[in-house]
């Protein structure tokens, strides 16, 4: 086992970091500052996208920044595919780089395994709530803080992907052989991407490791490995009790309130008073590695891992009164954001705003719901468990239906070989002077299921810049780029130390 970790390199972690922070001061955050600005949404919530051209504008302009990047030997394209109906999907950029050995004449691996690089450049919506002086699409730094939707999740990751891969040849460090795969579906479950997969499973190699840098991080003081993601299942929730709205004087206490009914369905899904979700399937056992990791992640964390959040506050008597979470334990706080179903209600329709409400009673409600789904219980079959469970025996026989729109399932980290330990805990202690750390994330990173099962003894460095109020998806997103430059510089000190 000894003989398999890593060996000295001629890596210097001073020249390195300088290397990659001069990267991204020169060339990255210009070309972060472009990207924010253009409001390239997910399919889901362009369903013009490809008239509109914007996902395709933001995958050409990396592509034309990586091409000005002139890395020895690597070559890209932008790879474009169409469905069984002839319609684009999607498009991806696809890189590779050849193994390389070192300027000190050391060879370069002759494991013939691929590093698989990943990342994204579609966008959440704008959403809600932005501060005065920013918006989603009016990229600004503040307090070493790039803002704006889409620079931390996660279009910083082609960016940084190609900056530690020039850290590299700029030491003369021998490398294994590198591609990238980038698209631009991933914040609509990633549909399209496994056509692309197959398409490219030639090429991607034989990966033992994959690099994703669309995940999160516990702070901003150290590396951190993500060790599990939620699956997600979503859909519409629809209670129909009426074919048009009424006088509510006429016919309320006769004609069920749609929203009442609505109520009732949730109530089979959901216990109200805990959020506990109440069918069995839905839940899953917490490995044991997984529950001594968020105790040592709560030991580093504390209560910051329920601080973070912007809870809403009220002044009582003098004294500022904050909203409450679920927990303040820290170790069950990790656990129920990571291994445990949550139901979340995104979206509704069938209301109008406040100041059009009359006194008439609503003809239907609807719901969008996101319910996340422990890292080990099958998604698909979770979807189709909730529409019986949802639709069936309807109160007052009302019309309810469930539309899905998207199931992935989650994932769990295979067991971490000694030369991947030993070099996330020196590129950690380099870079950021302190332990690496091990979290789970309750978001949902389709790709990775679908690597683990494609490649069941690839090592998988899922880790990212979404660390504390970082707010990805949410109003006043940020990249951390002081993070985000250890990070990058990180991620070549990994890639130096693979067998």
């Amino acid at each position: 086992m000894n003989a398999r970790l890593p060996q000295p390199l001629p890596l210097e972690p001073t020249a390195l970091q300088s290397h990659v922070d001069a990267a991204w001061r020169e060339r990255i955050v210009p070309a972060l500052l472009d990207y924010v600005a253009v409001p390239a949404k997910s399919p889901a919530f362009d369903t013009d996208w490809a008239a509109h051209g914007l996902l395709d504008r933001v995958l050409q302009s990396a592509a034309d920044w990586v091409q000005a990047q002139k890395v020895p030997g690597l070559t890209l394209e932008v790879v474009r595919l169409n469905d069984a109906n002839g319609q684009p999907r999607t498009p991806v950029l696809f890189f590779e780089l050849p193994a390389s050995a070192g300027k000190d004449g050391t060879p370069a691996p002759a494991s013939g395994q691929t590093v698989l690089m990943y990342g994204h450049l579609d966008k959440q919506p704008e959403f809600t709530g932005w501060r005065s002086d920013l918006g989603p699409w009016s990229p600004k730094i503040d307090d070493g803080k790039l803002y704006g939707r889409g620079g931390a999740d996660d279009g910083y990751a082609v960016y940084a992907s190609i900056a530690s891969v020039q850290a590299l040849k700029a030491q003369g460090v021998a490398h294994p052989r590198i591609v990238g795969l980038i698209e631009t579906c991933e914040e609509s479950g990633s549909g399209d991407l496994l056509p692309y997969v197959d398409a490219l499973r030639s090429r991607l190699g034989d990966v033992g490791l994959v690099i994703c840098l669309d995940s999160g991080a516990g702070n901003y003081d150290q590396l951190w490995l993500t060790t599990s993601l939620r699956g997600m299942a979503s859909g519409v929730l629809k209670v129909e009790i009426l074919t048009e709205g009424i006088h509510s004087g006429d016919a309320s206490g006769l004609v069920p309130s749609s929203f009442r009914i609505m109520r009732q369905v949730l109530d089979r899904l959901e216990d109200s008073a805990t959020g506990r979700l109440l069918p069995a399937s839905f839940h899953c056992e917490v490995p044991a590695e997984r529950v001594a990791q968020a105790k040592a992640t709560a030991a580093i964390l504390g209560d910051e891992i329920h601080k973070r959040f912007p809870w809403a506050h009220y002044d009582c008597g003098g004294s500022t009164v904050f909203a409450l979470p679920t927990t303040t334990e820290p170790v069950e706080a990790l656990l129920n954001r990571t291994w445990r179903p949550t139901l979340s209600v995104t979206g509704a329709e069938g209301f109008p705003a406040l100041k059009d409400a009359g006194n008439v009673l609503r003809p239907y409600t609807a719901f969008k719901l996101s319910l996340r789904l422990p890292p080990l219980v099958d998604a698909p079959s979770a979807v189709q468990e909730l529409k019986a469970l949802l639709e069936d025996n309807a109160p007052y026989q009302a019309k309810v239906t469930f539309a899905p729109e998207g199931a992935a399932s989650g994932w769990n980290a295979p067991a971490t070989t000694p030369w991947f330990e030993h070099a996330l805990q020196d590129a950690s202690q380099a870079h950021f002077g302190a332990a690496c750390g091990t979290i789970g994330q309750g978001g949902t990173i389709p790709l990775m299921n679908m690597l683990s099962k494609g490649f069941p003894t690839a090592q998988m460095m899922v880790c990212g810049v979404l660390g504390p109020k970082s707010n990805a998806h949410g109003p006043n997103e940020f990249l951390h780029l002081d993070y985000a430059r250890r990070l990058t510089a990180s991620v070549a000190h990994v890639i130096a130390r693979m067998p």
